[in-house]
């Protein structure tokens, strides 16, 4: 299972056509987490600020059309061991390998804290 975050409103638009978020445009690939701590850490490093709810979805990887490559980043972002590979998805995610949804739950100094069941 691998992870991706995004705003509810980004995972409503366009429902009958794969997902397709504006990172696969310009990075040639859609950024997913390998698992929850990461996706946590990725939510407080990059997403404080983002539209709320924001989701992560839970992506089957045997599911995807689209194909998968592990890869390390350059530089590994706050909260995120150096060595950890990341997968990236190159091409728009089928929405059938979506098999959970969740909601990333926030703290009082805003940290994302957990993923919880989302209301969608």
């Amino acid at each position: 299972m691998i992870f991706h975050l995004l705003p509810l409103d980004d995972w409503r638009r366009d429902p009958d056509q794969p997902y397709a978020p504006a990172s696969l445009a310009t990075d040639g690939f859609i950024h997913c987490s390998p698992d929850e701590p990461v996706t946590l850490a990725i939510a407080n490093a990059f997403y404080r600020d983002t539209a709320r709810p924001l989701l992560a979805l839970l992506i089957d990887e045997e599911s995807l059309k689209a194909r998968l490559v592990w890869q390390q980043a350059e530089k590994a972002p706050p909260g995120v061991a150096d060595d950890t590979r990341f997968p990236h998805v190159y091409g728009p995610l089928n929405r059938d390998a979506v098999t959970e949804i969740r909601e990333v739950e926030w703290d009082a100094t805003g940290a994302a804290v957990a993923l919880g069941d989302a209301e969608i």
